[in-house]
């Protein structure tokens, strides 16, 4: 984090020090720490249904809490791999924050991709449970056969067997789950880079790596938290873009993230919604 009240860019550049604690976890950091502050602040905003829902903070980290629990109960542990292929909804930031607390590793899937694209990640990462809507679980069902690894499939539209409901595995799940004590280096996301040179590569992150994009977000962001911060992207949340520049950086500083997404990136949409949310922290890439 950058030091209180810089006079200048030299005074803030003299006195900025990294400042990583030995026990570090994302998904604590972003729910269970804000919530301690400001339980009944609404962390998520979101408009992908018909109206919007607003998650409080408190909210946020009991449900992913749950979400943890329940993972664990299925035999999903530390070091396994889950795959998210979500578009921007508060399911999604449940599910990440919870595989951060189970200190399993986020694989994270664009809902652009079609099965030859799920196929090379979900392969290459050994994924062992994918989480995802209906739309995703379709096109799952063209390619698992190819992947051994993968052993449960949780799917937060309507569900049958094999697949299992996300909404019923968080009502089902204790609150007394224990997040994980992780370290810094202890990995929590597998990101994928874009395959302009070659196939896709898993390039994969410790908990510590959040930590290190928060001093340019701030600086991008007019010294973030401010008084009435209230942060968008239209960036998919499943790249380093959507979550380290916008949705877990504005959480971990308690600030209120909207969550909505157009089929396709329309600027009369786009502007229609920041004046009707009132949103003013976005992360617009060109």
């Amino acid at each position: 984090m950058l030091p209180d009240n810089p006079t200048s860019y030299d005074d803030l550049n003299r006195r900025f020090n990294w400042q990583i604690p030995t026990r570090f976890n994302v998904g604590v950091a972003c729910s269970d720490l804000p919530a301690a502050v400001a339980p009944d602040k609404p962390a998520i905003i979101d408009y992908s249904g018909q109206s919007p829902v607003s998650i409080s903070f408190s909210k946020l980290a009991e449900r992913s809490t749950r979400f943890a629990g329940a993972m664990s109960a299925l035999g999903i542990g530390p070091g396994d791999r889950v795959a998210v292929m979500l578009p921007q909804c508060h399911q999604a930031v449940v599910a990440h924050l919870g595989i951060y607390k189970l200190g399993a590793i986020v694989v994270p899937l664009a809902m652009q991709f079609g099965p030859e694209a799920m196929m090379h990640r979900l392969g290459t990462a050994g994924v062992k449970a994918f989480i995802g809507d209906a739309t995703g679980i379709e096109r799952l069902d063209e390619i698992r056969q190819n992947l051994p690894e993968l052993k449960f499939l949780i799917s937060i539209d309507d569900t049958k067997s094999p697949v299992s409901a996300f909404d019923q595995l968080i009502n089902a799940a204790a609150s007394t789950f224990m997040p994980a004590q992780t370290a810094p280096d202890d990995p929590a996301m597998m990101l994928f880079t874009s395959g302009t040179t070659g196939q896709p590569k898993g390039a994969l992150h410790g908990h510590r790596v959040l930590l290190g994009h928060l001093p340019g977000i701030q600086m991008a962001q007019g010294f973030m938290p401010q008084h009435g911060d209230l942060f968008w992207t239209p960036s998919d949340w499943s790249w380093a873009g959507g979550l380290l520049n916008a949705l877990l950086p504005a959480l971990y500083f308690g600030v209120t993230v909207v969550a909505a997404r157009a089929p396709k990136f329309d600027p009369d949409w786009a502007i229609g919604l920041i004046k009707k949310a009132g949103i003013r922290n976005v992360f617009m890439p060109a």
